[in-house]
């Protein structure tokens, strides 16, 4: 990790961190390169089960690009942005934290992670209409907002709050800043607490059906699921129940 992203694990929890509060964690060549190594480093270690994406201070989840590197061409150097689902491919989860403005990136950054849990304070938009850049990364909005939503955030690059962001379906939950952090864990260990290959099933299913037809997705999670059954973790649960305690998940 660099200064400008901050990698902590706490137990099955990786806590990733855009630490650059002085320029409203704007993202820069240093944070691209440490989000990409960030997202490798939890995807790769068996013992981790959740991660959270954040923003230092209280001010600003991200900002979106880095203007200033962009005039001299540092948004162009490689790598990209990973984009979770696009360009980049996990099999574990991620809850956005978002602290404050989640503007153009900043919105991408949120929109990739599997849920959101917002501040009280929080802001998004889309903001590229208004400097003349594009937002091919929106797409998948019009799946999760509604078409009209969707047009009217990407027309007028409007500024929304954290309760408007939680009405459109965008955040899961929206709570006092000071609360933001406890919230997010919390939310993460109920994930923790649920089967890993239920989990990573979960996920794979709500993809595939955000893509295609509700027909095909049946059958695709059909496929999914098999081995999940089949597991030692599918005869842990029941046992679990009967003697009254928690389920001990080895994920196999």
């Amino acid at each position: 990790m660099t200064q400008d992203l901050l990698y902590e694990v706490r137990g099955p929890l990786a806590i990733i961190t855009i630490n650059r509060p002085e320029s409203r964690n704007a993202i820069n060549l240093a944070v691209r390169v440490g989000l990409r190594e960030a997202f490798e480093r939890f995807d790769d270690d068996p013992a981790l089960r959740v991660a959270i994406l954040t923003g230092a201070g209280d001010k600003a989840f991200c900002s979106g690009m880095d203007l200033k590197e962009a005039v001299d061409g540092g948004a162009l150097a490689k790598p990209q942005l990973p984009n979770l689902g696009d360009n980049m491919k996990l099999s574990k989860p991620v809850i956005a934290a978002v602290n404050g403005y989640a503007f153009a990136g900043g919105w991408l950054l949120a929109q990739m992670c599997d849920l959101c849990v917002a501040a009280d304070t929080a802001k998004f938009a889309i903001t590229e209409g208004k400097v003349g850049r594009g937002m091919w990364f929106a797409a998948p909005l019009v799946a999760m907002l509604g078409s009209r939503v969707a047009m009217e955030l990407l027309l007028t690059g409007k500024t929304i709050d954290a309760r408007r962001a939680y009405e459109i379906g965008f955040v899961n939950r929206v709570v006092p800043q000071a609360d933001l952090m406890r919230e997010a864990e919390a939310l993460a260990q109920e994930i923790i607490e649920c089967a890993p290959l239920s989990v990573a099933g979960a996920r794979e299913l709500v993809m595939h059906a955000t893509n295609m037809g509700a027909s095909a997705a049946t059958e695709v999670a059909k496929q999914i699921f098999k081995p999940v059954y089949a597991s030692e973790d599918a005869k842990e649960g029941p046992r679990a129940f009967r003697e009254k305690r928690k389920p001990r998940w080895t994920g196999r």
